[in-house]
């Protein structure tokens, strides 16, 4: 372990899996104290102890980030006993996989927009009154490629609310750049993340091993949370080399 993020407070959503896990751990690496929230209880204490088998500094606080009072009251038990949060990694989401325009009806769009978007909105809204007091703080967006470009694949409730992502990422660093507060949107194309699992095509093993991992996304975080309070990393754009939206590729 490292001290380069030693006095930070990091809060990190969909911590039980996926790209929130592999963040998780990089943070708890790097010396920050780790507070990880998800709507199931055993992956984010599975993330836990990892983190604490290695020397770091975890405490699990389930929430699901489509609920606005459950997201308040982390937030409330993180200022009560840590004080502050420095980092916010808003890693939660999902798709669905009735996803296409023949298939999407109301309740499956309005759940990924929930997740994926007002999520994100009441994660941000409970940690900016931390970090206006201190006048810092980063938040870290995940989103997509399909935050940039429409495309057929991801199915339009995910496209709408990751564009919107995009959008809410950049309207937080327009307001809140006085107070020393900078989001950083990350737009990755295909991750190789539990969430393939969603798509209505299974995605072989070979597909998988050249997508980007999900260390690489950690990495990117990583990269971030350790700029100077004075650097403002506004977006990542990110794609595997072999980039399937480039080469023509139709896996759904």
């Amino acid at each position: 372990m490292d001290a380069s993020l030693g006095d930070k407070v990091a809060w990190v959503t969909g911590a039980g899996s996926g790209i929130g896990q592999a963040a998780a751990l990089a943070l708890a690496k790097a010396g920050a104290t780790l507070v990880l929230s998800g709507r199931r209880e055993a992956p984010l204490e599975a993330t836990a102890s990892a983190i604490r088998e290695a020397g770091g500094s975890a405490t699990v606080s389930p929430a699901d980030v489509a609920d606005p009072a459950a997201v308040t009251a982390v937030a409330g038990r993180i200022e009560a006993e840590l004080g502050r949060c420095d980092i916010l990694v808003n890693s939660a989401g999902l798709n669905i996989r009735r996803r296409s325009w023949a298939e999407v009806d109301a309740t499956g769009f309005a759940s990924v927009l929930a997740a994926d978007l007002a999520g994100p909105f009441h994660t941000t809204a409970a940690v900016l009154p931390m970090m206006r007091a201190r006048r810092d703080g980063l938040i870290v967006q995940v989103a997509s490629w399909a935050g940039r470009h429409v495309l057929r694949m991801p199915g339009p409730a995910y496209t709408a609310a990751k564009h919107g992502l995009v959008a809410l990422s950049e309207s937080i660093n327009l307001e809140e750049c006085t107070n020393g507060i900078r989001s950083c949107c990350i737009c990755p194309a295909d991750v190789a993340t539990p969430i393939l699992d969603a798509r209505p095509v299974p995605v072989p093993a070979e597909e998988r091993a050249r997508m980007l991992q999900v260390d690489d996304l950690a990495a990117a975080v990583l990269f971030v949370a350790r700029m100077p309070a004075r650097v403002c990393v506004n977006e990542i754009l990110v794609s595997p080399t072999w980039n399937r939206f480039y080469t023509g590729a139709q896996t759904p």
